[in-house]
């Protein structure tokens, strides 16, 4: 078949990257699709994917958001149409989700998020929904995806692209980083995401308490080039905020905890046995209570939590064991939608 994958965020790109070389190996022809936001055409460009590049984020409004879907699907609409695609897949990207209903593409749509507005439109239109066994059926049922079209793998889809994890051990001497330092990666809220449109200055203050310790060394991911410039400003001796992409799974093993308000920064820090510490302020994903409920990741949601933050090195060592099958799963799932 030929399969069109459409890569719309950075953390996708990392995600499908194995996926990609599976169904490669299978016999299978992919044509990739990206958009500029956040690191995802870098990172694209890293891992030597083969993409084109047809749209961009709409920013924090409304407006922005509607303006930027409609030129996006429309130019994925005249970029797909004749190109010979048999299916569609990607992590919930909805604009690929009207693109292909229009060109009567069959859709599979992944997704580990039970609180995206945007569910309701790729739920909806997709041949086969494919979420984590977390996952309620409930939400399942809320945006449209009936359980005959559902399907569940047995992991979290960090697990799927941290299985041929490989430390690098001259990750950071080339960053000029000291090992005797206690590296913290941080990462601020997503802002311009729909599913959480607040600020969160509770994640400024953990920054400064982080930073207040001089034995300690923060590596900032901003999101936006508003958060670029703002942290890139602050000129403190123990913050880095990279003006390139970073490999982002070799900072996560490296460093010795990490805090941050997103979700999927937090979860890799689970598979690769780092301390991790989550201010998310939006509605929690089902995924991430499990992982909280279980103890591998801990809430810090007011100025009363943050004791529970340990700032020491941790004891390196803890790499992933080996999930190929949860790969396998995932694909198998993909491609049985070409049988019914």
């Amino acid at each position: 078949m030929r399969i069109w994958i459409d890569l719309v965020n950075s953390p996708h790109v990392l995600f499908f990257r194995p996926i990609i070389q599976e169904l490669q190996a299978r016999g299978h022809e992919t044509l990739i699709t990206t958009r500029y936001f956040a690191e995802t055409v870098p990172l694209a460009d890293r891992y030597g994917l083969h993409h084109t590049t047809l749209g961009f984020h709409g920013g924090k409004s409304v407006w922005g958001k509607a303006t930027a879907l409609i030129r996006h699907v429309l130019k994925q609409i005249v970029f797909i149409r004749g190109q010979g695609v048999d299916l569609a897949v990607s992590h919930n990207s909805y604009m690929q989700a009207l693109a292909a209903r229009c060109l009567n593409i069959p859709l599979v749509t992944i997704m580990d998020y039970e609180h995206q507005p945007a569910n309701h439109i790729s739920f909806r239109l997709a041949k086969r929904v494919l979420v984590p066994k977390t996952f309620s059926e409930e939400a399942l049922r809320k945006y449209g995806a009936s359980l005959a079209r559902s399907a569940r793998y047995n992991s979290i889809k960090e697990d799927v692209y941290l299985a041929d994890f490989v430390p690098d051990p001259t990750f950071l001497a080339t960053l000029g980083i000291s090992p005797e330092k206690i590296l913290v990666a941080m990462r601020p809220p997503a802002l311009a995401a729909t599913y959480h449109r607040f600020e969160n200055p509770f994640f400024d203050e953990l920054l400064a308490h982080v930073l207040a310790h001089s034995d300690t060394y923060v590596i900032l991911l901003p999101r936006t080039p508003d958060q670029h410039q703002r942290y890139g400003e602050m000129r403190h001796p123990n913050l880095l905020v990279p003006t390139q992409p970073l490999d982002g799974p070799n900072l996560i093993y490296h460093s010795d905890l990490v805090i941050s308000a997103g979700g999927t920064m937090n979860r890799e820090a689970t598979v690769l046995g780092t301390p991790v510490y989550t201010v998310f302020k939006g509605t929690m994903g089902n995924v991430d209570q499990y992982l909280i409920q279980t103890g591998r990741m801990v809430q810090i949601s007011e100025p009363a939590d943050v004791p529970k933050i340990v700032l020491e090195k941790k004891a390196l060592g803890t790499t992933p064991v080996s999930r190929s099958q949860i790969l396998e799963e995932i694909v198998e799932k993909i491609l049985e939608v070409a049988s019914f």
